[in-house]
């Protein structure tokens, strides 16, 4: 398949503006909330209380999404509607956040938390539902490359104007996408093909072809922000953090790449490949972990762990879970691939105390050992882009030539034009050859 057929392809049709509008929205909020969120709560003043927070924050998103994931799919769009409305709400009550008033703040990002958690998986079902599963891939890459690059836009505001601006701004910003996804609703009738029900969590979690996605994935979550204290032992907090931010430039970037690459040749390789690179990271770090002066490391982990995190999030964490639920109603695989992605988050709360004693040669060289661990479940894995789609998309590509050439056959016709014909180089007469004969093989091969 080649990557002039996937680019030629309509990418964006009226049908997928809804659903696209909705995640690009919801994950730039995510990011941005959950940033200033802990930069709140890593304050001195809520020392005593950040932990607690921390956990009633999390609590609250992993129970409202499996409660979300269960609510009829009939009412997913007024339930996203609303669901887009409370998360500007609760973003603005960031704002009452005390370090004199414990009960008060558990109920906030508790609710916070929910705002998340219960509109999440139906947002991301309706997305993939939309997305055809052939284009899926590098519409989520576009999809990501947005959301990091509006994150380093918002959040640039945010250092410049301070923690308040930011909290209005991201409550501005949810409230537009809810107006937008509203409108757009209106603006479009849709006429949906209805799915199964998906099966319970434990029948999807039983089957072979899950397991084989998931133990890796929540292997790569556990992992990835465990190490986190540890980088930022290693590297300085300020420095870490400046680097963390630079990665979306590389996120912004290789997640289209790893999205388009997943549409041509399947997701399997895009998926290994980021698991191999983040394994070469963390090798790197084990050598270096004694190195005074970490600002060349610094750049070698900035560029690896963005083009890592691009090609997961636009592949691994959008598109497969789609990619397996494709049978059904996707919220229930959409949970089991997200509840990770946010749980293992408090990893990194919990770990901070302790990590100034943790051996950092030993810390990276474990999780380097891990993640190439974790690419041997992934080998066997079944690929989920249909080996339908890239029969379809070659078979378009070849019969796209064959009709040129058909054309340009046509148009020689007269006796110049055969006299012309004659002189015209016997490789070009074999290339095209070739061509027509390779279209019309796959063809009747396949029809």
């Amino acid at each position: 398949m080649s990557l002039n057929a996937v680019l030629k392809d309509k990418i964006f049709q009226k049908e997928i503006s809804q659903p696209f509008i909705l995640v690009v929205n919801t994950f730039v909020w995510y990011v941005l909330t959950y940033f200033t969120l802990s930069n709140i709560l890593t304050q001195d003043a809520f020392n005593n209380q950040s932990l607690n927070l921390f956990a009633a924050y999390f609590i609250g998103i992993t129970v409202s999404a499996v409660v979300g994931s269960k609510l009829p799919i009939r009412r997913r769009d007024n339930l996203l509607k609303t669901w887009m409305l409370i998360g500007a709400l609760a973003t603005l009550l960031l704002v009452i956040l005390s370090s004199n008033n414990i009960v008060i703040n558990v109920i906030v990002v508790t609710f916070l938390g929910a705002s998340i958690g219960f509109g999440l998986p139906s947002c991301l079902s309706y997305f993939a539902k939309q997305a055809k599963i052939e284009k899926r891939g590098i519409l989520s890459g576009i999809v990501w490359s947005i959301v990091a690059f509006s994150v380093l836009a918002l959040g640039f505001l945010g250092t410049i104007f301070g923690v308040l601006s930011l909290i209005l701004i991201l409550a501005a910003w949810r409230l537009l996408g809810g107006f937008g996804f509203i409108f757009l609703g209106k603006k479009q009738t849709r006429v949906e093909m209805e799915l199964p029900k998906s099966p319970g969590y434990f029948s999807i979690i039983r089957k072979k072809e899950t397991l084989l996605f998931l133990l890796p994935w929540v292997m790569f979550m556990v992992i990835n922000f465990a190490e986190k204290p540890m980088l930022q032992h290693f590297f300085g907090v300020s420095q870490y953090s400046l680097v963390e931010s630079a990665e979306f430039v590389f996120i912004g970037i290789f997640a289209f790449i790893g999205g388009l690459v997943a549409d041509i040749g399947g997701r399997k390789r895009v998926v290994i490949a980021g698991f191999v690179m983040l394994g070469f990271e963390y090798a790197i770090l084990s050598v270096f972990s004694n190195a005074v002066n970490t600002v060349l490391v610094s750049y070698v982990f900035m560029t690896l762990d963005g083009v890592t995190w691009g090609l997961l999030f636009s592949v691994f964490f959008t598109v497969v879970w789609g990619d397996l639920g494709e049978h059904y109603e996707k919220e229930k695989f959409y949970v089991l691939g997200g509840v990770p992605l946010l749980l293992t988050n408090f990893l990194a709360v919990f770990i901070t105390p302790y990590a100034a004693s943790i051996p950092l040669g030993t810390a990276f060289t474990v999780a380097s050992f891990f993640l190439f661990a974790a690419v041997i479940p992934l080998m066997y894995a079944p690929e989920t882009l249909p080996e339908k789609s890239l029969k379809d998309r070659d078979l378009k590509s070849y019969l796209q030539k064959a009709q040129k050439i058909v054309k340009k056959e046509t148009a020689k016709k007269g006796v110049s034009e055969v006299k012309e014909k004659e002189n015209e180089p016997e490789v070009e007469k074999e290339e095209n050859n070739v061509e027509y004969d390779e279209a019309r093989k796959l063809a009747e091969q396949y029809y």
